[in-house]
């Protein structure tokens, strides 16, 4: 826990802060505390119904160079930078889009010559590629 020293050179802070936190606090409030960790604790506990754990850690948050402002900076940067890797996927599948359109257009063509040149061999192929995909699924849910 702070000590009253630390209170005393941070007591605007301190109060503001839990004013913020537990808005039903007021200035009255903090009038009796006279510097006392243990004082301030009291009248926030008694006023609020915070456990003494929970007030005691936010105060210790407030002297150890306010953890929850490196922690939003910190998601802050962690956002920008998944911002960014999402903005490089979605370039990439842009330029790559064309490529895999044109290449599967390319291939559905060559199978359409295929089956109207060779509908026989086609039928049988397919035919072989049901038999075997069978297989694989009945020999599959055997094990």
């Amino acid at each position: 826990m702070v000590t009253r020293q630390e209170i005393a050179g941070k007591w605007n802070e301190v109060k503001g802060r839990l004013k913020e936190h537990w808005a039903e606090l007021t200035d009255e409030d903090f009038r009796n505390v006279q510097g006392s960790a243990e004082r301030l604790v009291g009248v926030v506990q008694q006023k609020t119904g915070a456990r003494k754990s929970e007030i005691e850690s936010f105060i210790d948050g407030i002297f150890s160079g306010n953890v929850a402002e490196r922690a939003s900076e910190a998601v802050g940067h962690y956002a920008d930078s998944a911002q960014q890797v999402a903005s490089d996927a979605a370039d990439y599948a842009r330029k790559n889009y064309r490529k895999f359109a044109a290449s599967t257009d390319e291939y559905s063509q060559r199978v359409s010559e295929t089956v109207r040149s060779r509908p026989v061999e086609s039928l049988a192929i397919a035919f072989g590629v049901g038999i075997a995909a069978g297989a694989l699924l009945f020999f599959g849910r055997k094990r």
